[in-house]
This record gives C-alpha cells, structure tokens and sequence, in this order.
C-alpha cells in the first residue's frame, strides 16, 4: 500500500501499523519506516503527536492549524486504550460541560500527554476488574471521525463516574451529564455495579436511579438488586463527608444540593458552594 493511501483511511496510527501496511510487499526496516514517517512530517502531510504515534492531515488542510479528533489519539495511545468516565460522555455528546482533559484507561503504563490542549490522563482498571478476561465487560470498539475508537458503553460509564466522581466531574457534572442519556440498558448498569464489589457504589448507582426511576422506567427488582448489596453502616456519599441527609434503603448520607438537585434552582452559586 501506497503511503498516501494509508494515509487517507488512517486519520491516526501507529509506527507500527504503517509499518505493517506494505500487505504482501517486502516488509520495511525499522530505519526505513522512521526516515518515510520524518519524510511526510516534514512535508506536511503528517503530525507527530507523540513518539510512535501520528495524525494524517486531509488533503487541503495545512499541518499547522489541523487538530486531529482527540478520541482517535486516545485510544492509540497504547494497545488497550479506552476513553472512559467524562470522556466517554462528551464523546457521546452527553456531558453538560466540555472537558480538556481526556481519561484512558489501560492496563499499561502510560505517562500524561499533552496535546493541542488536551491532557491525555491514564487510568486503571478498578482493582476487582483487572483480572477478567475482559476487565468487566462494558467497552466497545465504534467508529468515530473516520477511524475507530475503543469507549466504554453507556451503562459502564454511569457506574464508573458514580465509582469514581472526580474522573467525572464532580456531583453536579455527574448528575447533569448522566440526565442528558435517554436510555440505559439497567441490567447491564446493575451487572457492572455489582461487578466492582463496592458497597458504597451500589448504593450511589441505587440513588441514582431511584431519584430518576420515572424518566429510565426503573423497576422495583433492579433497585431491590443493588440495595442488598449497599452499606450496612451509614456511609457519606462523598468521600469529603459533605454532611446531608440519611437516604434509605442506601444508607447514604447524601448532600441536599444533591438530594434536590439544587443547581436547577436559582440559588445554583450556593448550592455549588456546597459541593465544593
């Protein structure tokens, strides 16, 4: 394969992907691959985003100005690579606020990139997941912008933003973002929050669906599911002990900005406060 052709159904690669696109040619040496990759850097027709990683730049767009889809650098940014929690939603354009920085999940080691503004942040798998065979279910491969992109389902996505609220954006982000999904497949979302063996999570999950059984058409034996596996104790909904009020069946202690849902009111600045 010509490399403009690869070029042209690869908006972002790896060395070793173009590496491997000569098919059934004589394979390229490795200084060879290096010296046609700074070949097409040079002329525009690539980015370097980071050391084994590039973004081609469409034909008629200059390299100076193109900023490739940030979803494709993460998830090339090494094997596993999954876009997870707030990026997950504002890939999906359900997140209430748009986010510079970018969470992915992998099992390697993976230092922080900086890009074209973005930060590219690594994650790990929740301890309990790490040794599935496939880390807990819930990821996906989709195509997105021309390539494809390994990102959590939707149902993951609520569980691990309520696993793990700051990769999400706090309370109200969470809350605001999550509102914005018409639909949840609730087995699967019951499935996962089981899956992590939190107490505590189960609850969160719990409430949340409680507080939102309506609009998601929740049924009474998801909600029995998951507060049989809530704290026996009273537990603080977050993890600064924001003092609130004891919810039932989740034993939680939960703040009344969140209880009411109180960034929708006009006082919004102080319930903010609140949640701070």
């Amino acid at each position: 394969m010509r490399a403009t052709d690869f070029f042209a159904t690869h908006p972002v690669f790896t060395t070793a992907e173009f590496a491997g696109s000569t098919g059934q040619g004589p394979a390229r040496s490795p200084r060879t691959v290096e010296s046609l990759l700074a070949t097409h850097v040079a002329s525009g027709r690539i980015l370097h985003v980071r050391r084994g990683l590039y973004a081609s730049v469409p034909v008629g767009q200059v390299a100076t100005t193109f900023q490739p889809d940030p979803y494709l650098i993460a998830s090339r940014l090494a094997p596993d690579a999954t876009v997870a929690f707030h990026a997950a939603l504002q890939l999906r354009g359900k997140s209430y606020s748009l986010w510079q920085r970018i969470s992915v999940m992998t099992r390697n080691t993976m230092r922080l990139v900086h890009f074209q503004g973005n930060d590219y942040l690594r994650v790990a798998h929740p301890a309990p997941l790490r040794e599935l065979p496939d880390l807990g279910g819930g990821i996906a491969v989709e195509r997105h912008a021309g390539g494809d992109v390994r990102v959590t389902t939707l149902e993951r996505t609520m569980v691990d933003v309520l696993d793990a609220p700051d990769l999400g954006g706090g309370w109200e982000e969470v809350w605001r973002s999550l509102e914005l999904v018409e639909y949840f497949d609730l087995d699967a979302v019951v499935h996962h929050a089981l899956a992590l063996r939190s107490a505590l999570t189960c609850a969160r999950v719990g409430l949340y669906l409680e507080q939102h059984r309506e609009e998601l058409f929740v049924h009474d034996d998801c909600l029995a599911l998951l507060a049989a596996h809530a704290p026996k104790q009273h537990r603080y909904l977050d993890g600064r002990r924001v003092p609130g009020r004891l919810v039932k069946p989740w034993n939680l202690i939960v703040p009344e900005a969140v209880l009411r849902r109180a960034w929708q009111e006009p006082e919004h600045e102080e319930a903010g406060d609140a949640l701070a």
